[in-house]
C-alpha cells in the first residue's frame, strides 16, 4: 500500500515535471515565433519607412529643384531688367554728356565772340570819346562866343530859362489839373447818379411825422370827469405809472398824452383806451392795466425787432440788439421814424455796395444797426454813434460793421469805405423831401452860414446859397484871381465847409471870374 501510494507520487511527480518541460518547450516556441513575427512586423514597417523616406526625399528634392527654377528664373528675369536700366541710363549718361560738350562748345564760341565784341567796344568807346572830347570843346568855345554876344553868364542864362519854363510848367498843370478833375467828377457823377438813382427806384418806403403828441378819443364828454377822478387822483396815478402829462382840455371829446418818449407815450394810449372801453377807472385797476401793458409793449418791441431782421434777411444778430431794432420804432429823429429810417439806410446801403461789387449783406447789417445808438441815447451819455459802436461791439458785430456804425457821420478822419457808404446812404434817407422836419430859422442859418464861409475869403466879391443850401454859387473878379486860382479857391471853400456845416448830402460850390468892361 505504501509502495503502491510511493509509486503513484512518483508518477505524479515525474508527469508534472515532464508536463512542465513540455510546456516549456511549447513556451519558448511560441515565444520565438512571436519574436520571429514581430521581427518581421518590425522590419516590414522599416522597410515602409524607408521607402516612405525615400519618396519624401525625392519630392523635396522636386520641390526644391522646382523652386531653384523659379527663383533662377526670377533672379535671370530681373537680371535683365535692371541690364536693360543699365544700359537706358548709360544711353542718358551719353546723351547728356553729348549735350555738355555741345553747351561747352558753345560756351567757348560765345567767350570767344564776347571778347571780339568787347575789343570791337573798347574801340568803339574810345572813338566816342574822342568824339566827345571835340564836342566838349566845340560846346565850351561856343558858350564862350554866346556870353560874348549876349553879355550873360551860364548860370544867368539858365536862371532865366529855369524861371520861364517854371511858369509855363505852373500854366500847363493847372491845366491839366483841371481838365483831368473836369474828366473825374463828370464820369464820378454820372457813376454816383446811376447807383443812387437805381438804389432808390429799387427802395420805397412809407415815411409819416410822428409828433411829440397822442390824442385818444373819448366816447363822451363824461368820460372826461372819470378819467380825471376824484380830485384829479385818477389822472396823477396814469402819470404817475407812465411818465406822460395826461391833458384834459377844451378839446371835445379827445384826451391829450403829450411826452417826448414815445414808448412811454404809447404804454399810456393804449392803457387808457382799455380803461375806458372797460370803464373800471381808479388808481388800482391804473396800475394793473399800465404794468399789463407795458409787458404786452415789451413783447411788441421784441416782435417787431424780429420781424425787421427776418424781413431783411440777415442772421446772427445778438437778441438785445434785435430788442432795441424793434425799440427804434417809437423813436424819431427831425420827425422821421427811425425804424423805417433804419430800413431804408440798410436798403440803400446794400444795393449800393451791391452796384460796386462789395458784400451788400454786411452793409445791410450795418445801416440797419448805424442808428441803434438813438434806442438808448436818452439814457446813456454821449453821441449816438459811439454809443451804437460801443453796442454793436459788446455784442460781437464784426470790425466792419463796428467802424461804419461808430463813424457814419464823418468824425473820424481816417474814413473806409463802409462807413462812407452808410452815411451815403443815412444822408440820401434823411435828405428826401418830406422825409424830415426842419425849421424856417435853422434853414435861414445854415444859409447865411455857407455864404459867410465863402465871403471870408480873399477876392470873393459876392456869394449866393441857392438850391435850398446844397449849392454856392461865388463871384470873383477875374484880374484878382485867375483860372486856376479859382480851382484852388473852390477847393478850400469846400474844405471850410465840411468842416464848419452840418448839412445832409453834398453842397456844389461853384466859382464865377466876372470881367470888367467887357
Amino acid at each position: 500500500m505504501n509502495s503502491l501510494s510511493l509509486i503513484l507520487i512518483v508518477v505524479a511527480v515525474v508527469g508534472t515535471l515532464a508536463g512542465i518541460f513540455v510546456g516549456w518547450i511549447l513556451r519558448k516556441k511560441t515565444a520565438e515565433d512571436k519574436m520571429q513575427s514581430a521581427e518581421k512586423i518590425v522590419k516590414q514597417k522599416l522597410e515602409d519607412a524607408e521607402r516612405q523616406v525615400a519618396s519624401r526625399k525625392k519630392e523635396a528634392i522636386v520641390e526644391a529643384k522646382e523652386e531653384l527654377f523659379k527663383a533662377k528664373q526670377q533672379f535671370e528675369s530681373e537680371t535683365k531688367e535692371r541690364r536693360v536700366e543699365i544700359q537706358t541710363l548709360e544711353k542718358r549718361l551719353t546723351q547728356r554728356e553729348e549735350h555738355v560738350d555741345k553747351r561747352a562748345d558753345l560756351l567757348d564760341q560765345k567767350e570767344k565772340d564776347n571778347k571780339n565784341r568787347e575789343n570791337e567796344l573798347l574801340q568803339k568807346d574810345q572813338l566816342i570819346k574822342e568824339k566827345d572830347d571835340k564836342l566838349n570843346r566845340m560846346f565850351e568855345e561856343e558858350r564862350v562866343k554866346l556870353e560874348r554876344i549876349s553879355g550873360l553868364t551860364t548860370e544867368n542864362a539858365k536862371k532865366m530859362l529855369l524861371e520861364m519854363l517854371e511858369k509855363q510848367a505852373h500854366s500847363d498843370a493847372a491845366v491839366i489839373i483841371k481838365r483831368i478833375e473836369d474828366e473825374a467828377k463828370e464820369e464820378a457823377e454820372k457813376r454816383a447818379k446811376k447807383i443812387v438813382s437805381l438804389s432808390i427806384q429799387r427802395c420805397a418806403i412809407d415815411h409819416t411825422v410822428e409828433s411829440t403828441v397822442s390824442v385818444v378819443p373819448l366816447p363822451n364828454e363824461e368820460m372826461k370827469g372819470r378819467v380825471i377822478g376824484r380830485e384829479g387822483r385818477n389822472i396823477r396815478a396814469l402819470e404817475a405809472a407812465t411818465g406822460i402829462d395826461v391833458i384834459v382840455d377844451d378839446t371835445p371829446e379827445a384826451v391829450v398824452l403829450s411826452g417826448f418818449d414815445m414808448v412811454r407815450r404809447e404804454i399810456a394810449r393804449i392803457s387808457l383806451e382799455r380803461l375806458i372801453s372797460d370803464g373800471r377807472i381808479h388808481p388800482t385797476r391804473i396800475e394793473e392795466v399800465v404794468e399789463r401793458v407795458k409787458s404786452e409793449v415789451d413783447d411788441k418791441i421784441k416782435e417787431t425787432g424780429e420781424r425787421t431782421v427776418m424781413d431783411m434777411g440777415l442772421s446772427g444778430i445778438h437778441p438785445e440788439l434785435v430788442r432795441l431794432i424793434g425799440r427804434l420804432k417809437y423813436r424819431t429823429s427831425y420827425g422821421q421814424n427811425i425804424l423805417q429810417h433804419s430800413i431804408e439806410v440798410a436798403n440803400l446801403a446794400g444795393m449800393i455796395a451791391g452796384e460796386l461789387g462789395l458784400d451788400s449783406v454786411m452793409f445791410k447789417r450795418a445801416g440797419l444797426l448805424h442808428d441803434i445808438g438813438k434806442a438808448v441815447d436818452h439814457e446813456i451819455e454821449g453821441t449816438h454813434p459811439q454809443i451804437g459802436a460801443d453796442l454793436v461791439k459788446k455784442y460781437k458785430e464784426s470790425p466792419r460793421v463796428i467802424s461804419a456804425v461808430g463813424d457814419h457821420h464823418g468824425d473820424d478822419q481816417l474814413r473806409t469805405i463802409d462807413a462812407i457808404i452808410v452815411q451815403a446812404a443815412d444822408s440820401i434817407s434823411g435828405a428826401r423831401p418830406g422825409a424830415r422836419r426842419e425849421s424856417l430859422e435853422t434853414y435861414i442859418k445854415r444859409l447865411e452860414k455857407l455864404e459867410n464861409i465863402a465871403e471870408s475869403f480873399t477876392g470873393v466879391k459876392n456869394s449866393f446859397a441857392m438850391q435850398a443850401g446844397r449849392e454856392i454859387r461865388i463871384m470873383v473878379e477875374y484880374t484878382e484871381i485867375n483860372d486856376a486860382q479859382a480851382l484852388q479857391l473852390a477847393k478850400d471853400i469846400a474844405k471850410r465847409i465840411e468842416e464848419e456845416v452840418e448839412y445832409p448830402g453834398q453842397v456844389k460850390v461853384t466859382v464865377i471870374s466876372e470881367m470888367s468892361g467887357l
